[in-house]
């Protein structure tokens, strides 16, 4: 199968693109190196998949004209994973316009390719921010999501909406998942795990929000991936063929266990530094995903200390911390 997976350079994208190269499958990756945060980072992400005969990579912004567009008349994807956005929802407070270019307008792009190449399936990257300040847990796929907190979510529950439309509209299956705190090796410098093991390991105070009364929905990358693979097999045939899934752990952590986890898996105390609730943020998430285990028989189940484990082994070999 002949797979485009967008932003292939990023956290997800990569681990994605790793496991699909690795069954067998061709894989174009397109990433448009943005700076947001470490170019390096990527760069290295992209150097794990180079060796594969079956991964080649394009470096291209999905939101140019025409870019998609002419990818998509090259390579004729069968599947298309489509993973590249601008992240972060306190990121987004201050600078919208990378939202509105890269996760609006080159979705549509990518929307407007799919419609006239017609892929077997497009699955998209959802988030579990969508879902905003609800009150009921677990989070689950019918509740209402139409009062996003923060300008990251809106874009993402505009994305469900566009691709709900052209599905309808145009008959390519199409599959939002809404992932929830994705953690482990290579993770983005801007999520918690990487923020707080350098602060940790460097006797520098973390921030700890709403002063510790929060809980997180922690999902292992590994699982993450396994689960995308598992839905790009199968479409839905549905009328139209669209779906959403939740993709987490389903087993919300609180914010002081998750600390204690880190420190035992880096082998260092933490100094906290408590602080309010910040804009944009929710107190809680959790995953309800039974829709996912009962389309593709896998739902996400990495126990949180095993995963840091994994990140704390990473993160001290790639930044050569003894």
């Amino acid at each position: 199968m002949r797979v485009l997976v967008t932003g292939a350079a990023g956290f997800i994208g990569m681990h994605c693109a790793q496991r699909l190269v690795e069954r067998g499958d061709t894989v174009v990756g397109v990433d448009n190196l943005s700076d947001y945060y470490s170019v390096d980072l990527k760069k290295a992400r992209l150097q794990r998949l180079a060796p594969a005969r079956n991964f080649r990579f394009v470096e291209l912004d999905i939101a140019a004209p025409t870019a998609v567009e002419r990818v998509f008349q090259e390579i004729r994807p069968d599947a298309v994973l489509h993973l590249a956005a601008q992240p972060g929802v306190r990121y987004s407070l201050e600078h919208p316009e990378p939202y509105f270019q890269t996760n609006l307008v080159g979705f549509g792009r990518l929307l407007e390719a799919c419609r006239h190449h017609k892929p077997k399936h497009l699955v998209f990257a959802s988030s579990s921010s969508v879902y905003g300040s609800n009150q009921k847990m677990p989070w689950s796929e019918t509740d209402n999501v139409d009062h996003p907190v923060s300008l990251y979510a809106a874009t993402k529950k505009s994305n469900e909406l566009l691709a709900h439309a052209y599905c309808h509209l145009y008959g390519v299956p199409m599959t939002g998942l809404r992932f929830f705190t994705v953690y482990g090796p290579w993770g983005r410098p801007d999520m918690s795990p990487m923020l707080f093991a350098k602060a940790i390991l460097e006797g520098k105070p973390i921030p700890v929000f709403n002063y510790g009364d929060m809980e997180r929905d922690f999902t292992y990358i590994d699982d993450i991936a396994e689960g995308c693979v598992r839905v790009i097999d199968k479409p839905s045939d549905g009328a139209p063929p669209y779906r959403i899934f939740n993709i987490g752990n389903h087993q919300p952590v609180k914010l002081a266990r998750y600390i204690e986890a880190l420190e035992q898996a880096l082998g260092r105390k933490a100094i906290l530094e408590m602080k309010p609730m910040q804009p944009g943020d929710v107190k809680a998430t959790c995953a309800d995903t039974a829709a996912l285990r009962e389309a593709v028989g896998f739902a996400p189940s990495t126990p949180l200390e095993a995963g840091l484990a994994k990140f704390a082994a990473w993160y001290r070999n790639y930044h050569r911390h003894g």
